[in-house]
């Protein structure tokens, strides 16, 4: 055998662009008529365009919001492989800090993002550096208790510190404005901008900075990353301080659109898991994609079975995904 041929016996087989990328625009046809599909039934279930129209709006302004909180869980697990039970909570964390600063100082909600953001990334540092980066949570059973078991702590903790009874985050001088037909409410349409904006931050941080490049270089392979010099403890407790900070500026911006309770985090930890999945665990732009999808579905639902059951197609959703394709819309293939 020629030396030539030898070397492309070796060489790994690699599958050209244009059969990736007619596989990801095949996946995107699929879900794109699913999509319709999906709308079409809500119409001639409801018998209105206007009320399916509502839907599809709100259903996108919310799921900027679960994309934004999924970012944080699925950076943390892309780089660390941890499965962090305790997101929604600190997420529920953040939601009193904010409610405290704005009934103690009057200040705008949404500038209690300067306060949330930072006291977030501290205690996400805090967190891994104290709770997870020792022997204690080096294993996966020792990482999903000790998350558990936070999340178990912080939401008493926040029950006795500020009781069951619901509370509100006012926005001032809220307003609504017509979308084609639809109603949005300004304080959902700054949420949704506000997401995008920061999710955009986040993968420029990402893929255009030194900590960037040193964040996936220990995603791809630690031992390697260790090798050319980068502090892989320090590297670790930072993504979790980033993706713990991604909690924090999704609760400052939810605040005004829901009841804050100390449990609230519970339900907001399902959806962002299921976005997770939906999107390939550990790709950050998946989870922005799969936020909106679910929050579409979420809303879609209503139609089919009334405001009571719109977490029903979102399981719905979770267990096909896991059925048809375990690695997501935008996951690989395990070797």
């Amino acid at each position: 055998m020629s030396e030539t041929a030898q070397r492309a016996a070796l060489a790994p087989e690699v599958s050209p662009p244009q059969k990736k990328d007619r596989g990801f625009l095949g996946r995107a046809g699929v879900v794109g008529g699913v999509l319709v599909v999906a709308i079409v039934v809500a119409l001639l279930q409801s018998g209105s365009g206007l009320v399916v129209w509502q839907s599809v709006v709100t259903g996108l302004l919310t799921g900027g919001l679960y994309g934004l909180i999924a970012m944080g869980l699925t950076l943390i697990f892309g780089v660390l492989d941890i499965v962090n039970f305790a997101h929604g909570a600190l997420l529920a964390v953040a939601m009193f800090i904010s409610f405290g600063m704005v009934q103690a100082t009057g200040m705008h909600p949404y500038l209690s993002l300067v306060i949330a953001i930072p006291v977030l990334f501290l205690i996400g540092a805090a967190v891994h550096r104290g709770l997870l980066s020792g022997t204690g949570g080096s294993s996966l059973e020792n990482q999903l208790l000790i998350t558990l078991g936070l999340s178990l702590l912080l939401e008493n903790g926040l029950l006795m510190l500020f009781g069951a009874e619901p509370k509100t985050i006012a926005l001032p001088s809220d307003f609504q404005f017509p979308l084609l037909g639809a109603v949005v409410a300004g304080s959902r349409l700054y949420a949704f901008l506000g997401a995008i904006l920061l999710g955009a931050l986040l993968y420029w941080l990402l893929r255009r900075t030194r900590l960037g490049s040193a964040i996936r270089a220990v995603a791809a392979h630690g031992p390697g990353a260790e090798l050319v010099g980068i502090n892989v403890r320090r590297i670790h407790t930072l993504t979790f301080a980033i993706g713990t900070a991604c909690a924090g500026a999704a609760a400052a911006l939810a605040g005004p659109l829901v009841t804050v309770t100390p449990t609230l985090g519970e339900q907001f930890n399902i959806t962002a898991f299921v976005v997770v999945v939906l999107g390939g665990m550990g790709n950050v732009v998946g989870a922005l994609v799969g936020g909106l999808l679910i929050g579409l579905v979420e809303q879609l639902t209503t139609i089919y079975l009334g405001g009571q059951s719109s977490l029903l197609g979102v399981f719905v959703v979770f267990i096909l995904v896991l059925f048809l394709r375990p690695q997501g819309l935008f996951g690989r293939r395990s070797a």
